[in-house]
């Protein structure tokens, strides 16, 4: 999972937003990890669950990253409060548990699923979904 995220970060710049889905341990914050890794921010990246949102600026020079986590949040009102709209076109902003929630803060997007595998090797399949016209050629997989 760190390794695809590092991949996915030189897909990625400012403005870009990631909505992931996935239960419990599926591998959403080590994806993050490995997209902040890519990205070159100050870390550690960890689970934002009880802050609700880490900003993680740059040591390279480009985009900061902005990991949210939307599990405790009650619906878009309260996400919405956290004014991710204001930092959005400057960061690359991720979105924990932003399905249903998150889709409404921009209109170009990458629709991150994880799957866990029941196997004893803990497979995981991601898919990857563009969505508006930024994306509109991308639909990526991988195990």
């Amino acid at each position: 999972m760190r390794e695809l995220g590092v991949r996915l970060a030189g897909m990625l710049g400012p403005g870009d937003l990631l909505v992931m889905t996935g239960h419990l341990g599926a591998g959403k914050t080590t994806l993050a990890q490995g997209i902040g890794e890519g990205l070159k921010v100050r870390g550690p990246i960890t689970s934002p669950t009880f802050v609700i949102a880490r900003v993680h600026p740059s040591l390279a020079g480009g985009p900061p990253l902005v990991h949210v986590d939307a599990y405790r949040l009650g619906g878009f009102a309260e996400l919405d409060d956290l004014d991710l709209d204001a930092s959005l076109d400057e960061s690359v902003t991720i979105v924990e548990w932003g399905e249903g929630l998150a889709e409404g803060l921009a209109e170009d997007r990458l629709d991150v699923i994880i799957s866990r595998g029941d196997g004893p090797g803990e497979e995981r399949e991601v898919r990857i979904v563009g969505v508006g016209h930024r994306w509109s050629d991308l639909e990526l997989g991988a195990r």
